[in-house]
């Protein structure tokens, strides 16, 4: 699906809409800065001399446009004859530069994650650290947590290690520009290996029964022109690049249940009554799910564009709920898979915006170097599962917030028109989806039926509190 974005037009929005977003930081009392201890630690703090030099390789960083807390990078070679291919996914090294009880820890545990607003993001360190020192940067060499995973010729793993090696990346890339080298066949190094192994990794998934589900993204961008909505699917390279990252989170899953010790991202599968519902709702849809087909290739097989493909992903997303964390040292979590990749799996891929990532980082390493996990994380571990239930709850809650308040920014001055909907969701409040301008909302819904399009005209948009009102027309 093509990017599709609307400007706020009217410029008598701006300066509201500017407000109320502004308003999110209040009311959801995020913090305005850190405190001079935390900075005076981020400009002071000095990781611990690597076990390996691993400069010489060409490392890329592979992110959003205009990123600059680069958590990883990778570098891709093919192994000699039909021996396979050779990952190396770099991480940055927060564990080397945070002191456990220190003052960047206290903040960082009060936080959880970095928290993303339209008008800047609130990080989880001092942006000295993680837009600066720790970030694996081009042309900088820095110290990371480097996994080394081999995989043979149809991308099945065989061997992985973790460990502290100094790097240096090569090239910042992002999205739009390596999506088109590749295309182009201009793709060079590392990244010219991505789009192959990315592929057999897609396929070893749907070997296993996963069932990766790449939803739509609905973001705020802001520019010089004000606040827009961009609705769109991820390009191919991202689903390539967030396979390297599955993998390394695959891998350390695997590796703390080995050991007994870790902390894991768990999902239960969707409850049989669960799926035979979805099979018949998505029926009703127009897009029937053959009985011989599995879920994962069901979803696979569906055209992005095909007018019903919203509801029949809105559908899918309500069958996999229920993600947590579960922290174990010694007895092994009851449920220990998640259940969309169909592994088990672990965090550990983006520890400068997302606590948990130190842990598992520094848990991993211990094991793969057979050695004691370090006390601090082993003392600490039972405490991550609240820390990060009540930070990813928030951070849900804010971005939601925002997004009411572009879209009611958008609609302020068009009270009274019509638009075109489809019904993402039937009910009393059904959740529809405007294509143009990109708004999702509920409007009263009787007589509604999941998939079917539809006219809504708006009632109200009031910008400062977020509030939609819509009816059908």
């Amino acid at each position: 699906m093509p990017a599709r974005h609307t400007r706020i037009a009217p410029q008598s929005s701006h300066g509201q809409l500017a407000a109320a977003l502004s308003a999110l930081r209040t009311e959801f009392s995020l913090p305005a800065g850190f405190p001079s201890g935390a900075e005076q630690e981020a400009r002071t703090a000095a990781p611990a001399a690597p076990e390996l030099d691993l400069r010489d390789l060409p490392f890329l960083t592979l992110d959003p446009v205009g990123s600059r807390d680069l958590d990883q990078a990778f570098h891709l070679e093919r192994r000699g004859g039909s021996a396979g291919f050779l990952v190396r996914y770099a991480i940055a090294d927060v564990p080397g530069f945070v002191r456990s009880g220190g003052v960047i820890d206290g903040e960082a545990r009060l936080r959880g994650q970095t928290v993303y607003l339209p008008d800047g993001a609130v990080p989880l360190h001092p942006r000295i650290l993680s837009e600066g020192r720790a970030s694996l940067l081009p042309g900088e060499d820095r110290t990371a947590y480097v996994w080394t995973i081999a995989l043979d010729e149809a991308g099945e793993q065989t061997a992985v290690r973790l460990e502290r090696a100094a790097i240096r990346s090569r090239a910042q890339l992002d999205y739009p520009r390596a999506q088109q080298a590749i295309e182009a066949g201009s793709a060079e190094g590392p990244l010219a290996l991505l789009r192959e192994i990315g592929e057999l990794r897609v396929e070893r998934e749907r070997a296993r029964g996963g069932a990766s589900l790449n939803m739509p993204e609905e973001e705020i961008v802001r520019d010089d022109a004000g606040y827009r909505i961009e609705r769109r699917f991820p390009l191919l390279v991202e689903e390539w690049n967030a396979q390297l990252s599955l993998l390394a989170g695959m891998s350390a899953g695997a590796m703390m249940l080995e050991a007994g010790i870790g902390i894991l991202r768990t999902m239960p599968p969707p409850k049989p009554e669960a799926l035979d519902a979805f099979r018949t709702r998505v029926g009703a849809l127009g897009a029937p799910w053959a009985p011989d087909t599995s879920y994962g290739d069901y979803l696979r097989s569906l055209d992005r564009e095909a007018p019903q493909s919203p509801a029949v992903l809105q559908a899918a997303a309500s069958l996999f709920r229920g993600a947590a964390y579960a922290a174990f040292d010694g007895e092994p979590p009851a449920e220990s898979a998640q259940a969309a990749l169909a592994a088990p799996y672990a965090h550990v891929t983006a520890p400068l915006r997302r606590l948990v990532d130190r842990w598992g980082l520094a848990i991993c390493a211990a094991i793969s170097a057979d050695r004691a996990v370090p006390e601090w994380a082993r003392a600490s571990l039972a405490e991550l599962p609240a820390l990060m239930r009540g930070s990813g709850a928030r951070a849900a809650q804010i971005s939601s917030a925002a997004l009411d308040r572009v879209e009611a920014a958008l609609l302020r001055d068009r009270v009274g028109e019509r638009f075109t909907a489809v019904v993402l969701e039937a009910g009393k409040r059904a959740r529809i989806q405007i294509a143009e301008p990109p708004v999702t909302a509920h409007c009263a819904g009787d007589g509604l039926v999941a998939g079917e399009r539809v006219r809504v005209r708006v009632v109200r948009a009031d910008v400062p509190s977020g509030e939609l009102e819509l009816a059908v027309a």
